[in-house]
């Protein structure tokens, strides 16, 4: 207890963290190389931590797929606050979208795992669609006030695109294709001097 009468609130340790983080990994991993049905087990394995270990950090397999998702949003949500710290404001906006297609990619390995949650997956895509439709505002506004991009520019217009690019008929070169009309819209957007060679 400390002074005031409470229990301190406990960091994880820094092993239980490395744990989750590696058992997050080994559980992506395994939803791409094996789908959704790979097994608990499959997963401790691939982490190298017993079975044990990855039921004290997620007690169902409904929790590996969430903390798997999470995961991925999260990253997603850090790239648009680390891009706006470290380049210019159309640069930020143009590098986001180009990894909001990783993020896709990530999604659509782990999307029948997703499915197969009890209750589905509609609450957590709910509170993700927040963290990404945030995101692109922010960075498109950034843009718009810096001159890069047009002021007309719309966030959800933009975002619809990205979707639409990731979410057309897919082949096996879709991420390719998909970076590409990236590049050309990008182009559309920027203003005067700010246009690609």
């Amino acid at each position: 207890m400390n002074a005031e009468g409470k229990s301190p609130t406990r960091k994880p340790r820094a092993d239980g963290q490395r744990n989750r983080e590696r058992l997050v990994e080994a559980a992506k991993a395994g939803f791409a190389e094996t789908g959704p049905e790979v097994s608990l087990e499959e997963i401790a394995r691939r982490a190298g931590v017993g079975i044990g270990t990855l039921y004290r950090h997620f007690p169902t397999r409904d929790a590996v797929v969430e903390a798997v998702y999470r995961r991925e949003v999260e990253q997603l949500a850090q790239a648009a606050t680390r891009l706006s710290d470290t380049l210019p404001p159309g640069d930020a906006l143009h590098q986001w979208m180009r990894v909001f297609i990783d993020y896709i990619a990530a999604k659509k390995l782990i999307a029948p795992a997703l499915s197969a949650m009890v209750g589905g997956p509609s609450d957590l895509y709910a509170a993700s669609g927040k963290h990404i439709t945030g995101a692109m505002a922010l960075l498109t506004e950034r843009a718009i006030a810096a001159g890069e991009i047009r002021a007309d520019a719309d966030p959800t217009d933009l975002l619809r695109a990205v979707v639409g690019f990731a979410y057309s008929p897919a082949g096996p070169d879709w991420e390719t294709s998909a970076l590409r009309l990236i590049d050309i819209l990008m182009d559309g957007l920027r203003t005067g001097s700010q246009r690609l060679a």
